[in-house]
């Protein structure tokens, strides 16, 4: 490659550079600083009070996103195994055509709709009234932790559930019709001979969904405005109440270091399997 091509790859990938670096590497260490740091000294201070104030809503926030991310993956499996599986052409239509919707839904919006359908007197309480499943005094509000697990599981199951048809729509057919030739039913068929051979998409789906949902900050805040919450919401409360930025950086450390937990767990399965035997 001559010097002059070079400048033009150089050229051409400089504003990709840019945005990454004012966008993402900047932040990253700004907070990074800001955490450990306190009139130029190093200090553990904030961390300190991060954890005195928020340990109840760090395990708040990590058995949320797990929860929620065990709860995606078994409705994804099921629309998946449903998609590729299944024989009745009039379901599978009509879940193909349906599924992928929240995909195009804003986090936001899909608090709101959250809002107007788990409330007391929401769209699901007053349809089990008009059925006569319950009376009105029965209605119970689930704008609570439920209503965050609701939103999240709802909002990335078409995301997780897309990558995992996709996957497995390319294994080879002749492997599963053998299972189903030997007596094997079609959920036999999913579990023990497709979902082994697309774990590693499952698992990519999966750790994506968990840095999505452990970064929003919209459907906790709408959805859930009691104790405990996530700590998002708390790194928002840090800044917009009292403009401690020094805590709230020290918050988002902490949320970084989560989200690493989630992509090295990945990274040591990936590398475990690669590996010779």
């Amino acid at each position: 490659m001559s010097l002059s091509q070079r400048h033009l790859a150089l050229i051409l990938i400089a504003p990709g550079l840019v945005l990454v670096a004012a966008l993402f590497l900047y932040p990253l260490c700004f907070s990074l600083i800001s955490a450990f740091s306190k009139d130029g000294r190093f200090t553990l201070e904030w961390f300190a009070k991060a954890f005195e104030l928020y340990s109840t809503d760090m395990v708040f926030t990590v058995v949320i996103v797990v929860t929620s991310c065990a709860l995606t993956a078994l409705a994804a499996i099921v629309i998946a195994g449903t998609l590729t599986l299944g024989e009745n052409r009039y379901i599978v239509g009509t879940l193909k055509a349906l599924y992928r919707w929240p995909l195009f839904i804003p986090f936001i919006v899909a608090a709101q709709c959250m809002r107007t359908f788990l409330a007391k007197n929401g769209l699901m309480n007053n349809s089990f009234v008009s059925l006569g499943l319950i009376e009105p005094l029965q209605a119970v509000s689930y704008l609570d932790w439920r209503g965050i697990i609701a939103t999240f599981v709802w909002k990335q199951t078409p995301f997780v559930a897309l990558l995992l048809a996709g996957a497995l729509a390319s294994i080879d057919r002749a492997t599963l019709e053998a299972g189903r030739n030997l007596g094997a039913s079609r959920l036999r068929v999913l579990i023990e001979l497709a979902l082994p051979q697309v774990m590693q998409t499952l698992l990519v789906a999966l750790v994506l969904s968990f840095v999505t949902m452990l970064s929003v900050l919209s459907v906790p805040l709408m959805v859930s405005g009691s104790q405990p919450t996530m700590l998002t919401v708390d790194m928002a409360f840090r800044i917009n109440a009292y403009g401690d930025y020094a805590t709230a950086n020290a918050l988002g450390v902490i949320t970084y270091l989560i989200s690493a937990g989630a992509a090295i767990l990945y990274l040591r399965r990936g590398l475990s399997q690669e590996a010779p035997r």
